[in-house]
């Protein structure tokens, strides 16, 4: 049976779970990190050195970083080459928007839904925060841009690991209390995602 460690509030364990839904994996998850079990346990540690969630592991052992996981779960059951083609360039355009929303998009929101949502000491200062939301409608726009150009999906017209990602974020950008830009492909792709049976659980307001 897969494990997979972290905590549901961690948008990164939300892919790896949305990941396992799309690809209809069983698996058992156990809560940790940010109220629950410590990353700092040295059990934990000797998992993931980083001390972060999600850790999965399967009869192979443990394996973190989340974008890596959702590809490693892809590539390896039956079903994933939808969501990560096997022809070359095809994979690299779905890993080129898995990769532009683990640096890009994650940097720009990172301070202001610390501060607004988490509520993390040391990112309350007004400033940051309003340059972080700032920042964020530049990546969510960039992304309406490609959205408006492919007409339904990032990597083209089909839903692919680069959609689970993505997704994740689109929501926490559209539950957190910010001013955000008016972005009609970006609202549109947000509501077809909505419409996918996986996706639900994790396009709740209550769950940012």
């Amino acid at each position: 049976m897969l494990r997979i460690l972290g905590r549901t509030s961690s948008l990164n364990v939300r892919k790896v779970l949305w990941t396992c839904g799309e690809l209809d994996l069983a698996h058992e998850r156990e809560d940790w990190g940010m109220g629950y079990a410590s990353t700092s346990n040295p059990a934990f540690l000797a998992l993931n050195p980083n001390a972060l969630v999600p850790v999965i592991i399967d009869e192979h052992g443990p394996l973190w970083e989340s974008n890596t996981i959702c590809r490693y779960l892809a590539s390896r059951h039956v079903g994933g080459e939808g969501l990560l083609p096997t022809e070359p360039r095809a994979r690299a355009s779905v890993e080129q928007w898995m990769d532009w929303q683990a640096t890009e998009l994650n940097t720009a929101w990172r301070y202001a839904f610390a501060g607004l949502v988490r509520c993390v000491p040391g990112f309350d200062d007004p400033a940051q925060i309003a340059a972080s939301v700032r920042s964020w409608n530049t990546a969510m726009t960039l992304l309406d841009r490609r959205l408006d150009h492919t007409g339904a999906f990032a990597a083209g017209e089909t839903f692919t690991l680069a959609d689970v990602v993505l997704g994740v974020s689109v929501h926490r950008w559209a539950a957190s209390p910010i001013d955000r830009a008016a972005l009609p492909a970006v609202e549109a792709y947000y509501a077809r995602l909505k419409t996918r049976e996986t996706f639900a659980p994790w396009a709740l307001d209550s769950v940012p």
